[in-house]
């Protein structure tokens, strides 16, 4: 099984390194049983052809690193989420494997993309993580399929909270936001609470 790590990569500079090392290393040791850390810089060579613009970095890895491409990225609009029941879904890792999730976006319908729901619980969206405002604050699941390394560091710079969010609750707020590696709080989509079908 391949394991990824997707890295913002904007002019040439690497984003959230800290956090990006902290879940390869800790995949790499639950994963495939390695103790032993490695530090991702040392692996990454930005390419002349990716020092300007926005591209993701993407690294495959299993036991060892597999591979590391530079990938230009544009933004897609988001202004529709469908609620999609995931009971079976696991993501605790990043896999290279998306073919769970994918079903599960299938069932989109005329939504830009979904909020998975497990064991009535609100979890990810298909490629971020979401986050509630209520008005003072912004809050996050405390059950999220993939612990993303945006949440990571905001939660770690008090700009964002985790509490638990069940179905019920959604209607208690009145914005979500996505955020991933790519997204963080000033470039993330940004839907009225009436977005979540």
């Amino acid at each position: 099984m391949q394991l990824l790590e997707t890295i913002k990569c904007k002019d040439g500079k690497l984003f959230n390194l800290k956090e990006h090392n902290s879940r390869f290393n800790q995949a790499r040791k639950e994963y495939f049983g390695l103790a032993t850390k490695m530090n991702l810089t040392n692996f990454i060579k930005v390419p002349v052809h990716s020092k300007n613009g926005l591209f993701r970095c993407r690294i495959t890895y299993s036991k060892t690193i597999e591979n590391i491409e530079f990938i230009p990225h544009q933004f897609k609009e988001i202004k529709s989420l469908k609620l999609v029941e995931g009971n079976q879904i696991d993501y605790e890792f990043k896999y290279s494997d998306r073919k769970n999730l994918n079903k599960l976006f299938e069932q989109r319908g005329n939504c830009d993309d979904i909020l998975i729901i497990k064991d009535d619980c609100i979890t990810d969206s298909f490629t971020a993580n979401p986050i509630f405002f209520d008005g003072q604050k912004w809050w996050t699941p405390d059950t999220p399929l993939l612990h993303g390394t945006q949440r990571a560091k905001l939660i770690g710079e008090n700009k964002i909270f985790e509490c638990r969010i069940r179905t019920e609750d959604i209607s208690k707020y009145k914005k979500v936001g996505l955020i991933n590696a790519l997204w963080d709080m000033k470039d993330m989509p940004i839907l009225k609470i009436e977005n979540v079908v």
